[in-house]
């Protein structure tokens, strides 16, 4: 792509001056957040209501829950298109955030879900015959056991909203680009140096993350351990 001459920051410079980079940026991490969160909830009440299921309407909607999961990302996101078009939609920031919602929501409910197989019998009916009502059972008894559960099933949404290219290409519209299509255009004339910067940053961001997020967790070990 180039010789290497030297090191420079006018990159970084040029990147927070680039406005169709940050605006793709920001439609990214905007809709990576609220897709991841809002995915959250509903796989997490989903899984829910599918563990306290039995027989056929069961299986029926677990195996629903795969179609997602087991086809191809084209497949899945022309099929929301198709399903956008028929509403007669307009294309845009919401189709975008819809259509990373219905994406991310079956890997949630796939997290959530061993961990509810995990739980003691009866936990809840333990608790309702303990003067607890439904609604601070599933609070302060079953959301905290599955809490891990949520916390991969939010993580693994984020990663798969902030990296996704297919599902955003096909449900997006006039002046919404995320990161990826900016990309992906970019690619067909040449890419910018500023994309490299930004990628920079990015990484080192998410590898300080995991070096704290694992920092805490050896400090967690260490204080049970003394304990």
């Amino acid at each position: 792509m180039g010789h290497i001459t030297g090191f420079t920051l006018q990159w970084y410079k040029q990147l927070l001056q680039n406005e169709t980079i940050m605006s793709a940026l920001y439609y990214t991490l905007t809709i990576a957040i609220l897709a991841s969160v809002i995915s959250t909830i509903f796989g997490t009440i989903t899984s829910i209501g599918i563990f306290k299921m039995r027989g056929k309407a069961r299986m029926t909607l677990l195996n629903i829950n795969y179609l997602p999961v087991l086809n191809t990302e084209i497949v899945t996101g022309i099929a929301i298109m198709s399903l956008f078009a028929f509403f007669k939609m307009n294309f845009g920031f919401k189709t975008m955030l819809l259509s990373h919602i219905m994406f991310c929501t079956p890997y949630v409910i796939l997290s959530v879900l061993p961990k509810l197989r995990q739980l003691p019998e009866n936990v809840e009916e333990a608790a309702l015959d303990l003067g607890a009502t439904p609604w601070f059972a599933i609070r302060k008894i079953v959301i905290p056991q599955i809490k891990p559960g949520i916390i991969s099933g939010f993580l693994m949404a984020f990663t798969m909203s902030i990296d996704d290219f297919v599902i955003s290409f096909f449900n997006t519209g006039n002046g919404v680009s995320n990161l990826s299509i900016e990309i992906y255009g970019m690619a067909r004339r040449g890419i910018k140096p500023e994309i490299n910067a930004l990628s920079t940053l990015m990484f080192t961001t998410v590898l300080i993350l995991l070096f704290l997020a694992n920092r805490r967790d050896s400090i967690i070990k260490q204080a049970s351990n003394r304990m």
